[in-house]
Formats: C-alpha cells, sequence, structure tokens
C-alpha cells in the first residue's frame, strides 16, 4: 500500500514536470481559416479564486464551433491560463491546446480581451495565495470579492477579430523571450470541468460555425458548462460575416506537432515495407520474395527429373524411339557373324543369275 502510494505521488510530479510542448498538441491540420472572434461581454464572476478563460473556435465533424468563455477555477494557487489559439502549420491551420502554468505563455498574439490582449495577462495577479482582479478588465462585483485594483491598460496593438496566427491575414506575432521561458516551465492541460465544456459545445449545434454564422447564441457562460444559466451572454456580433466553404470536410493529419514529429519518424521505416506487400498480395509470382531465386536458377534439379521444352526439341539428346530401339537389338543378337555368309551367298548367287549359258 505505501509503495503504490509513493507510485502514485511520482506519477504525479511526473506530470507536472512536463513542459508546455506536451500540452501544445496538435491533431488535426485544417485547409481554411476559423472565423473571427464574435463580440460578447463578460458574465460576472461568480466568486474568489475563479479566473477568466477566453472562448476560442474549436474543430470537429468538419466544422468549427465556438466553445464559449467562462470563469474557472484556478486547479493551484500561483497558475495563470494560457488561452488555446489556431496558427498556420505551413501546409493548414493547427490548433494549439491552452494550459496552466506560473507564468502566461505564447498564445499567438491574439487579442481575446478581458486582460488577453496578445501577451501575456492584464486581467490580475496573485500576491500572497490570492488571486487579485483588475477591475478595468474584469467585471467583478466588489460586494462579494475585495481583493480587486484598478490598473487601466493601454493596449498598443491593433484592435481586431482575427482569431488565428499567420499565413494569409493572420496575427504576425512571434514569441517573446519571457513566453519561451514560460514554455519550459512545468504545465498542468485544461482541467475536467474545462475539457466537458468544450465537449458540451461540440455536441451543441447552436454553436457550429455553419449555423451560427460566426454569431453564437452562447458566446459566455458564468461557469464551465452552463450553458442553460439564466448568466449565460450571447454575442452581440459576429466578427466578420462568415460562410463555411464548400470544402471544409478536408482535413489532414498535422505535420509540425512536437507529439506528430515522433510518430511520423516511427511510421516511416515501416512505409518501405507496405510497397513489397501490396504488389504480393495483388501479384501471385512475386508473394514470395524466396520463390524469386528458385523459379530463375534452380533448372538443374528439374532437368533430371522432367526436361524443359527447349531440351526435348533437339534431336541429339530425344532420338525417335525407333532409332533408340536398334542399338539395343542390335547389341542383343547372339551371332553377328552369321549374316556374313548369307550376304555372301546373295552375292554369290546374284552373278550367277546375270550369268549366261555356255553356248
Amino acid at each position: 500500500m505505501h509503495i503504490r502510494f509513493i507510485r502514485t505521488i511520482l506519477f504525479t510530479l511526473v506530470m507536472l514536470s512536463m513542459s508546455a510542448a506536451s500540452f501544445a498538441q496538435i491533431g488535426i491540420s485544417i485547409n481554411f481559416a476559423p472565423p473571427e472572434l464574435p463580440v460578447y461581454e463578460q458574465p460576472l464572476c461568480p466568486g474568489d479564486g475563479y479566473l477568466w478563460t477566453p472562448g476560442y473556435w474549436a474543430y470537429a465533424d468538419d466544422d468549427y464551433y465556438w466553445v464559449p468563455g467562462t470563469w474557472v477555477m484556478a486547479p493551484e494557487v500561483g497558475l495563470l491560463w494560457t488561452p488555446a489559439y489556431w496558427g498556420w502549420g505551413g501546409n493548414g491551420f493547427v490548433f494549439y491546446d491552452g494550459y496552466w502554468g506560473p507564468h502566461v505563455g505564447f498564445y499567438g498574439g491574439i487579442s481575446y480581451g478581458y486582460g488577453y490582449f496578445g501577451e501575456g495577462y492584464e486581467g490580475g495577479r496573485w500576491d500572497n495565495g490570492q488571486f487579485f482582479y483588475n477591475r478595468s478588465v474584469n467585471n467583478v462585483s466588489v460586494t462579494n470579492i475585495h481583493n480587486v485594483y484598478n490598473t487601466t491598460v493601454v493596449n498598443s496593438t491593433a484592435v481586431n477579430r482575427v482569431s488565428y496566427n499567420g499565413g494569409n491575414g493572420g496575427i504576425s506575432a512571434r514569441p517573446r523571450p519571457q513566453e519561451e521561458a514560460a514554455a519550459r516551465e512545468k504545465h498542468i492541460p485544461a482541467v475536467a470541468v474545462q475539457t466537458q465544456h468544450a465537449q458540451a459545445a461540440r455536441t451543441n449545434p447552436d454553436q457550429r460555425a455553419s449555423v451560427n454564422h460566426g454569431k453564437p447564441a452562447v458566446a459566455a457562460t458564468p461557469k464551465p458548462g452552463a450553458f442553460k444559466d439564466r448568466a449565460v451572454v450571447p454575442a452581440k456580433a459576429a466578427g466578420a460575416p462568415y460562410t463555411p466553404p464548400a470544402n471544409r470536410g478536408a482535413v489532414q493529419p498535422a505535420a509540425n506537432t512536437p507529439a506528430a514529429h515522433p510518430e511520423n519518424s516511427a511510421a516511416h521505416p515501416e512505409k518501405p515495407a507496405q510497397p513489397t506487400t501490396g504488389p504480393e498480395t495483388n501479384r501471385a509470382p512475386t508473394a514470395q520474395p524466396t520463390t524469386r531465386p528458385e523459379t530463375n536458377r534452380p533448372e538443374p534439379a528439374q532437368r533430371s527429373q522432367t526436361p524443359p521444352p527447349s531440351e526435348r526439341s533437339q534431336p541429339q539428346r530425344t532420338p525417335p524411339p525407333a532409332e533408340t530401339k536398334r542399338p539395343t537389338q542390335e547389341r542383343e543378337r547372339p551371332q553377328p557373324g552369321a549374316q556374313k555368309p548369307e550376304e555372301k551367298k546373295q552375292k554369290d548367287e546374284q552373278p550367277k543369275k546375270d550369268e549366261k549359258p555356255p553356248q
């Protein structure tokens, strides 16, 4: 029991020590950009210790769908949320998951609002184990939450609703040194309530971009999964008019994800073996590699049993049956010399018949 408990602790520590790259996994690559971010208001913070996680466009079942922004209780004291984002991967748009960490990392330079203006987080900070909210960017009631401050945030970047980094029309931001350092820190992936929240959005047809055209009916919720709460906030407007393309079902395996590189490299050695097995199943003569030399070379073994057609056609090796019997019959005759007197007789008698009688 004690050993099992120690193993559980060690496993937890290993999971916590994983880097951001482990949680920035990309599962799919889409050949068209996600819709722009909708315009919506932030719901009231439900209580102390909740951190704002902005909404984003996810992808499944040949369509983008909106995962509402929501307030989530931090899994540990001192952790902040780095939002998910879409980025151009060279041959399509790829998705990077969000994660919890001691510092906010790179999230594509996307301006999600409410403290997430493309770099870092201006919505609050941890101090002595307690989170303090910046009222200038958060909807917080001072009646219920007293640990607040008010600092005006000047957004130097151009305000837009673009929801992806790189590519045609995307945000051109690149990770800063502090964001690269944050990527090497220990991280925690989205907690269970966040995963369930995203799954609820996926199964809701009204959240699909092809249905709401970039203006979801549920743009934000007060808590994860509270899609029918009376405090649910609908989108005021779409970031831009959105019409889903006809070929939106084109999905490719991601080629530039940290998790995909080992899988692809591991699959490469197997790929050369597949073409050889394909023809073997279709072509019977080449089904077994070992039969190839046998059909070309081991003819001597076959000659002793069944001569090939080319050898049978040669007259010196396969003479007619009459010719083969004659030598054997001549050798079997016991008196080879008896023929000579008969032949002599015939020769002697022949001239006698031709001789004229004496006159």
